[in-house]
This record gives structure tokens, C-alpha cells and sequence, in this order.
């Protein structure tokens, strides 16, 4: 499993409490430029458009700038390949106060181009301070253990 793109700022930003796995439908440029490592999931998201689920706001550019249809959108929504009782269950999950759909990252599975994202709950400014002592106090235990060792 290779991790082609990453949202690092989704873990930060959200509280991740389920994840799911999604096929994406993609043209061959796009596949391309996706596994050649450029694709960005900054600032993107998954939604629900009646019962089928897109990616929107992932910016893929493509593979040869100067050879390029005239049409071709870098952001444009991508559809996401689910099962039913999935987006079943993902319809009943947005419909919960304060749970957005976050993409997490872009990997490769048996050659397939996969897309894990995840049920979030957005994190208040305090959890976030709150988060960084966290990982400072367990960063400084760790040294304090090396030292020592």
C-alpha cells in the first residue's frame, strides 16, 4: 500500500471517529499525475449529492500540461465508488449534527487508486491547544527515557 496524497491537517483540524475506503472514477491523465505523487487533498471534502457520494475540491493537475484536453478541470467533483448499505450508512451519519465527511489520504491497493476518508467532528481552538501539550509532554517523556537508557 503506497500513500500517494495525505490531508495531514485533517487529523488536526477533526476528530476522526469512523473511516471508510472508496474506489474514485478517474480518466487515464488523472491516474497518471495521481500516481507520479501530485495530487492535493488540501482543503477538499467528501459529499453526498442525492445517494451518491463525490470528492470535491481535490485538485489533481494533469499529467502533461501542454498536452491536455481544452475541457479538463483540475478540481472538478470526482465520484466515489461505494457499497449501498455504505452510503446508507453515511447518509444517516451526516445527518448528525456537527459530522462532515474529511478525506484522509490517497493509496494504492492491487493497483487501484483507493481514497480513505473519514466521519469527522471538527475540534474547538482549546481541544487544539489541548492537543499540541499533549504530543509536547509525550515528546518530552520519550526524551527524558532516552537520556536516562
Amino acid at each position: 500500500m503506497k500513500i500517494l496524497a495525505e490531508n495531514k491537517r485533517a487529523k488536526f483540524d477533526y476528530e476522526i471517529l469512523e473511516k471508510f475506503e472508496a474506489g474514485m472514477i478517474l480518466i487515464g491523465q488523472e491516474v497518471k499525475s495521481i500516481k507520479s505523487g501530485r495530487m492535493s487533498l488540501k482543503g477538499s471534502y467528501v459529499t453526498l449529492k442525492g445517494e451518491e457520494p463525490y470528492l470535491i475540491g481535490a485538485n489533481i493537475p494533469p499529467y502533461q500540461p501542454k498536452n491536455i484536453s481544452p475541457n479538463y478541470e483540475p478540481e472538478k467533483p470526482r465520484k466515489l465508488l461505494l457499497n449501498k448499505s455504505e452510503i446508507k450508512h453515511l447518509i444517516g451519519k451526516t445527518k448528525e449534527k456537527g459530522l462532515t465527511l474529511v478525506p484522509l489520504k490517497v493509496y494504492t491497493k492491487k493497483g487501484k487508486i483507493k481514497l480513505e476518508f473519514g466521519t469527522a467532528k471538527g475540534r474547538k481552538k482549546t481541544d487544539k491547544r489541548e492537543l499540541i501539550k499533549k504530543r509536547e509532554t509525550e515528546r518530552e517523556m520519550e526524551r527524558e527515557l532516552k537520556s536516562r537508557g
